[in-house]
């Protein structure tokens, strides 16, 4: 990444600015008015509030909105730490593009677009709806040497975050993390292990579903992955790029790039929680921007999610990744716009508050 690219980077970690506070007080106002008590949707009005102060907006407009899907392969592949061989990521970046994956499926449901980028995918790929943004043709073994370099690394975090810009122009007003990479939960897993002080055996799970003698080979590499490159925990960056994956640096662009343009952005499971980990580490006012889709079945999701300090919405045993988990979300967010927007309050309805009426 040039000199130029990188003052460009800090410029968007210093455009993230904190949630409009007055917006969000007025939301709550409006919230408690509405011909319910108090609170008593829950979540729904939290979400409601922090999509007020994200936009500055007490009902803001959120009907175009897609998932990200970023795509990279991973060196560490070589050690055979996942169930699948390297060769199914452009096999599933061409199902994406085609419409046939599960993401494609509650896309067209949820009426999102699915945005796919290859990032870093190991083939070529030709497709009039792919954006091609690769930075190299996959990440290096990590086991044996870094991933990739700091310029690299950075320069996909830059992709995500015109991509946002992007989007935003476009007219996108909810966005959602999405990936496609085999291999990619062990450099996720790599990555809790450094950022969050956590050891490979708590961190890394089961991914695509292997066994256990894999899984204690898989713990073993990303141990191996640390020793052998030793990342700086104090420097999101240096982790990035020497345990991280290309789709995953994309992700954390997509993040910030999000948060600067105020954007809402809907985090999937557990690899897309790493980026979101990575991005809070570079960004912390960031996370005021992220909303948590799902708790997944990976071992470390609910440890990053709580390193982060996000709570997730839905429990549903998912662990397939590709962005599946933050688009089921996307009709409960919207739900709480449509809450703001389209139930009375109690003077329109004709009906006595809480302060002079019980049992409302």
């Amino acid at each position: 990444m040039t000199v130029s690219d990188q003052s460009r980077l800090q410029q968007v970690l210093s455009d993230i600015r904190p949630l409009d506070a007055e917006i969000m007080e007025e939301a709550a106002r409006r919230l408690d008015q509405l011909t319910k008590p108090p609170g008593s949707l829950g979540r729904l009005e939290e979400i409601a509030k922090q999509l007020a102060g994200i936009r500055g907006e007490v009902m803001p407009e959120l009907t175009r909105k897609a998932v990200v899907v970023m795509a990279g392969d991973h060196g560490v592949c070589e050690e055979g730490v996942s169930a699948f061989p390297a060769e199914v990521t452009p096999q599933m970046v061409l199902n994406f593009l085609n419409g046939g994956a599960a993401v494609n499926v509650l896309s067209r449901q949820a009426g999102a677009d699915v945005v796919c980028v290859d990032i870093g995918v190991n083939a070529e790929l030709s497709h009039p709806l792919l954006r091609s943004r690769k930075i190299r043709m996959g990440t290096a073994n990590m086991a044996i040497g870094p991933a990739m370099t700091r310029t690299e690394a950075e320069a996909a975090v830059m992709v995500g975050v015109e991509l946002a810009q992007e989007l935003a122009g476009e007219g996108y007003r909810l966005l959602a993390t999405g990936e496609m990479g085999i291999g990619n939960t062990t450099a996720s897993s790599a990555l809790l292990a450094v950022l969050g002080a956590t050891d490979p055996a708590a961190a890394a799970g089961r991914g695509t579903g292997i066994d256990d003698e894999r899984l204690r080979h898989k713990q073993a590499v990303i141990r191996r992955a640390i020793e052998t490159n030793r990342p700086d925990a104090s420097d999101p960056m240096d982790a990035l790029a020497k345990v991280g994956g290309l789709e995953i640096a994309g992700l954390v662009g997509l993040i910030l790039g999000a948060a600067q343009s105020r954007i809402p952005v809907v985090i999937d499971g557990f690899i897309s929680s790493a980026a979101a980990l990575v991005a809070a580490k570079l960004a912390p006012l960031s996370v005021s921007y992220m909303i948590a889709s799902h708790l997944s079945q990976e071992q470390g999701h609910e440890r990053l999610l709580t390193e982060i300090g996000l709570t997730p919405m839905l429990r549903m045993d998912m662990r397939l990744g590709e962005g599946t988990g933050a688009v089921l979300a996307f009709p409960m967010i919207e739900a709480a716009v449509r809450i703001m927007k389209e139930m009375a309050t109690f003077a329109d309805a004709g009906i006595s508050g809480a302060s002079e009426r019980e049992g409302v």
